[in-house]
């Protein structure tokens, strides 16, 4: 199985096996800011277009990816069968040498006293140090009520990494997946009250579960731009449509460049993952 990743400006084929994508030209020799490849990923709980769990399989395409920093959705932690009651995030930082940072949307009592809480969320993977984490609250329609209610609810992550002596905040979310956008538009509108309060870079990986030109992600364009990467994310086989963001800073002191962006071709998941390499200034203010 060949992984190739389209960007804007270069083209990159490898093998599976392969382990360091090198890094485009426009990333390289600039002097003046810190590159930054950063990813998202929905892992289908470990599981491929299949729904065969594999972690494996994603442990080895995350590898080829060579990302700095990953944002996983659909994160199993001691979760159940589905996933062998593993901690998925915890695995694949290990296995990648990474750090991490976990934000369950649930977490339920474990089946046994005394075990391992059973939990789902979102995840960060760095090759950088966390200086901080939080884990928000947005608007959520819970799949584990029976008559739910949209309600906060845990599961959006803030991390703050240091880059190079550089802080960054880091962002990790799961929109809403039901074809009403309404739960949606209520999470768009906690992201950008939450991403507010916040002073300094800013990128946001996720599932957003709505297209681009989504009415209900429009107010996310206003402070970020799209690393758009031209080619569509889900579902992994024959994929449609483009569902799956890197999203980032866009002006003033504190924006953040997009030097290319890409979708991996792999069943490792229902979804393709999105690669995009950044640059972060060095000063406010300077080019």
């Amino acid at each position: 199985m060949t992984l190739r990743l389209r960007t804007v400006g270069f083209l990159i084929a490898a093998g599976l096996s392969a382990t360091v994508l090198a890094p485009p030209a426009a990333a390289v020799g600039r002097g003046h800011g810190v590159p930054l490849r950063v990813a998202t990923y929905n892992i289908h709980a470990g599981a491929g277009m299949d729904n065969v769990f594999d972690l494996d399989r994603q442990t080895d395409l995350l590898r080829t990816l060579d990302a700095d920093v990953i944002g996983l959705q659909e994160v199993d932690a001691h979760w159940g069968a589905r996933s062998e009651w593993r901690d998925l995030a915890g695995e694949l930082a290990r296995r990648l040498h990474m750090r991490v940072s976990f934000a369950p949307i649930y977490s339920l009592d474990p089946p046994a006293t005394g075990g391992p809480r059973r939990e789902y969320g979102v995840a960060l993977l760095s090759r950088y140090p966390i200086v901080s984490a939080e884990n928000h609250e947005i608007t959520r329609l819970s799949t584990q009520d029976q008559n739910p209610v949209p309600a906060p609810a845990p599961g959006f992550a803030e991390v703050v990494l240091r880059v190079e002596g550089l802080p960054v905040h880091v962002y990790v979310t799961h929109l809403d997946y039901r074809p009403d956008p309404s739960v949606r538009a209520a999470q768009v509108a906690d992201t950008r009250r939450i991403m507010g309060e916040d002073r300094g870079r800013k990128i946001l990986l996720g599932d957003f579960n709505a297209e681009p030109d989504a009415p209900e992600l429009a107010p996310l364009w206003e402070e970020l731009k799209d690393a758009d990467p031209g080619a569509p994310t889900f579902p992994a086989l024959d994929p449609v449509k483009r569902i799956d963001f890197v999203a980032v800073s866009k002006e003033g002191p504190w924006a953040v460049r997009v030097n290319g962006a890409a979708v991996a071709e792999t069943l490792a998941s229902d979804h393709r993952p999105l690669v995009a390499d950044l640059e972060l200034r060095r000063r406010p203010g300077r080019a």
